[in-house]
Parts: C-alpha cells; structure tokens; sequence
C-alpha cells in the first residue's frame, strides 16, 4: 500500500466496496446479521477503522461458508451477535475507541492540573 492510498484512504474504499460485493451474495438473513456485525464491531475500530478490516473479512468469510453449508445465523453466530463481536474485537474487556478517547482526556485533564498544582 502506498503512501498516497494510506492517506486517502483508497485502500479502505475498495476494500469496503469488495465487501459489500460479497455481503449482496448472502441470502437476507446473512445479509441482516452482516450489517449488525458491523454496527457492533466499529465501537472497536482506531480512526480509520483499518484494524477492523482483517476482522471483518473473516466474519464475512464465515458467513459466506455458513449460506454455502446451508445453515442459519444463529448456528454460526449464536444467540447473541454483540458477543460474538466482542469475542473477535478481542473478548470481554476489550477496549473500544469510547474508552481511548476517556483515557487520553483523563491524561490531558490530569497533566493539565499538575501543571497548575505547581
């Protein structure tokens, strides 16, 4: 990958476009679970969402061999799709960018302070 397409973000938007490719092919459950696979996985996404991509090309992935294999959703997926999303962003516990952004401003505020403590 080049400079220019890390900057741009070129990358990501083919990448992006491939997937929805793939994701037209599923049948409508798998479809439907898709777009909630990736609404609860950005919470775990850095700012451009880069580390998610490897991620969400196997959670694709295995929707596409749970459609070829004939079976459903929740035989793949299970109960809850939250969790299973939590599991791949990286189990319970696992940070997402709500808690970085808390973390860097609990940092900032407290640097900011010791400098006035004196």
């Amino acid at each position: 990958m080049s400079f220019w397409e890390k900057a741009t973000g070129s990358d990501l938007t083919r990448e992006w476009r491939a997937f929805e490719a793939r994701a037209e092919a599923l049948p409508h459950d798998h479809r439907a679970a898709w777009g909630q696979i990736i609404a609860h996985l950005f919470p775990y996404g850095d700012f451009t969402g880069r580390n998610l991509m490897p991620i969400l090309d196997d959670a694709l992935g295995l929707l596409e061999g749970a459609a070829a294999d004939g079976r459903s959703v929740h035989d793949v997926l299970g109960d809850d799709i939250r969790d299973f999303c939590a599991a791949l962003a990286g189990g319970e516990g696992a940070r997402t960018c709500h808690d970085r952004w808390r973390e860097q401003v609990n940092r900032n505020v407290a640097r900011k302070l010791s400098r006035l403590g004196g």
